[in-house]
């Protein structure tokens, strides 16, 4: 399964003829535009901003404190939605988990408790049956569960999954896209910035994300 992890970069990698700068990020260096940009629900001067993540992607886990301080601190000026990309097809139980507890009202109260299962606890989340029991386990009604895992608005909504990502071209997690056209991954902003040191890459993250909300706004 592939995700865009925090590896170290090797040495003897080529450098990119442009030079990144988080604070002043560039196409194609700190983060790609997409060719064809994407409808965005956002309304008014508010910029959209969407994860792409997975539940079993350490970069994800290790982004996820950092990316909740970055929404906070921007409030009002972000419309922010999470999107599992579903790494094993059309009927992945760890999206299908997302989307269920989405639509059970739960997702605040058990979004964190999902990634400490899988990246503390390391426990297995991959199938359908580990899930379930899982959510069993931590509180959550089993009928009112298997009554939303096999609704017909969560199962539209897993099907469409692979779509949304075709169209966005994500194929890796932890992936943002911000205003339905730039692209940004913490992958690609250590390699180009050749950054070693996790702190450092997660505010050199938070720094191009400041950015480019701030060019998507001007748009508005």
């Amino acid at each position: 399964m592939r995700s865009l992890r925090f590896a170290l970069i090797a040495a003897t990698m080529v450098a990119s003829t442009a030079i990144a700068s988080p604070a002043d990020p560039k196409n194609g260096v700190d983060y790609q535009t997409l060719a064809a940009p994407q409808p965005v629900q956002a309304t008014g001067k508010k910029v959209e901003v969407l994860e792409f993540f997975a539940y079993h992607c350490p970069a994800c886990n290790m982004l996820e404190p950092t990316l909740k301080q970055w929404v906070k601190k921007q409030g009002d000026n972000i419309v922010m939605r999470r999107v599992p990309l579903p790494f094993q097809g059309p009927a992945d139980p760890e999206a299908r988990l997302f989307l269920t507890l989405e639509a059970m009202g739960k997702l605040d109260q058990y979004h964190d408790r999902v990634f400490q299962a899988v990246h503390v606890q390391r426990q297995r989340l991959m199938k359908d049956d580990q899930i379930i029991e899982w959510a069993v386990k931590n509180g959550l009604d089993k009928a009112k569960f298997m009554e939303t895992w096999n609704s017909f608005g969560v199962t539209t909504k897993l099907r469409r999954l692979q779509q949304t990502a075709s169209a966005y071209k994500v194929s890796g997690t932890p992936t943002i896209i911000i205003d339905g056209k730039y692209v940004v991954s913490p992958g690609q902003i250590q390699e180009s910035n050749k950054i070693q040191d996790v702190n450092q890459l997660m505010q050199a993250t938070s720094q191009v994300l400041d950015k480019l909300v701030e060019r998507a706004a001007k748009t508005k």
